[in-house]
């Protein structure tokens, strides 16, 4: 069987009862970064093979793990930080083990997307996943104006180094609409600016961003919730 364990996105104390009893049995450990999931494994004293699985790994490497999953191990999946699958290599591992008819499980867990849409302030009863945009300014706005009309709230991943930037596109595209910024969520510095994209787009000019970030912006004509 295959099981997607979410993993900590800061305090370690965010992993589950259920997580750690898994990773305990499990004949071994997929994950991205074999050093940082070690000293989570460490961290918890467990001790496991750790299997890499990254963005370069290509089918074949998907193909020999679904291979050991066919003999009948027990292996779990991770990411570097909350649930896998989710802006995260894991989704060619998980089609080629359904493919061969693996079992394939998954627990609940860390989301940074969903931490920072609960504590946004915005409306959650509707809400579109969008990832990492494109790097590229224009690409960047393309995919905004393709998203511009709808009515649900839009939640990204974003790299700090184009925060401004991001702001800076998604004011001019979507206009003025309340947001929320989330860094470092979990962590010692997690910290959630509130307010309309102007006045996020002024903030983040004049502080320099560090961290993970997960930007949180309101859908079409929703109504004000933030002043």
């Amino acid at each position: 069987m295959l099981t997607i364990v979410p993993t900590p996105i800061g305090n370690l104390k965010d992993v589950t009862l259920r997580a750690l009893e898994v990773l305990k049995s499990a004949d071994a450990v997929i994950c991205e970064d074999t050093r940082h999931t070690g000293r989570l494994l460490q961290h918890y004293e467990i001790k496991k093979p750790l299997i890499s699985f990254h963005d370069h790994s290509g089918p074949q490497c998907a193909a020999q793990i679904a291979e050991r999953l066919e003999h009948g191990e027990n292996l779990a999946l991770v990411s570097d930080a909350g649930t896998p699958l989710i802006s995260d290599p894991g989704f060619p591992l998980v089609r080629e083990a359904l493919r061969r008819g693996v079992r394939v499980e998954a627990l609940p867990g860390a989301s940074a997307l969903l931490c920072a849409l609960a504590a946004s302030g915005l409306a959650v009863n509707q809400f579109s996943f969008l990832g990492f945009l494109p790097n590229k300014g224009a690409q960047r706005r393309k995919v905004m104006a393709g998203v511009a009309d709808r009515e649900d709230t839009l939640v990204f991943y974003e790299s700090p180094f184009r925060i401004p930037q991001f702001l800076s596109d998604a004011l001019q595209v979507f206009g003025d609409r309340e947001a929320a910024v989330a860094r470092e969520i979990t962590k010692k510095f997690e910290e959630i600016a509130r307010g309309r994209l102007s006045a996020l787009v002024k903030k983040f000019e004049k502080q320099t961003p560090r961290g993970e970030f997960v930007i949180v912006i309101a859908g079409k004509d929703q109504k004000a919730v933030l002043e």
